[in-house]
């Protein structure tokens, strides 16, 4: 015997695969960054769409309300169609969607949330799947 031995086999581990594992995870760390971009997404949205409300109550006592709510229809999303055509109490029409617009984002954010969760713990545990395995064929080649 020359006592020479195969890379991958014995008792150490190769650290060309220990690389790699650590590649693994590195994955998983991105796909946590990536998906960090999503989770403020509802919250942005929902101040954005506070301030086109904000906006749509000055709109709404203005000299003439209807052309100012419409001209705010794109920032309103669909915030617009409870608030169109304007009339009777506007202000409470808009404290009413207020409302309504930050139960529809939250139950969004959840929504996220969850998913993003979701995400993490399926890519986590594929990469420690796909390590694991790695690390077997490794020692058996």
């Amino acid at each position: 015997m020359s006592g020479t031995r195969p890379a991958g086999t014995g008792r150490g581990i190769d650290p060309t695969w220990s690389a790699f594992l650590a590649m693994v995870f590195v994955v998983v760390g991105l796909a946590g960054l990536f998906a960090s971009y999503a989770v403020p997404l509802p919250l942005e949205r929902a101040l954005a769409r506070d301030t086109a409300l904000d906006a749509a109550q000055a709109a709404a006592h203005g000299p003439d309300p209807a052309a100012a709510l419409d001209a705010l229809r794109p920032q309103l999303g669909d915030s617009a169609t409870a608030l169109l055509p304007p009339g009777g109490d506007m202000d409470a029409r808009i404290a009413a969607e207020r409302i309504a617009m930050r139960t529809r984002l939250q139950t969004e954010s959840d929504t996220v949330a969850l998913r993003t969760r979701w995400l993490l713990a399926v890519v986590t545990v594929m990469g420690a799947v796909f390590g694991v395995a790695i690390l077997h064929m490794g020692r058996r080649g």
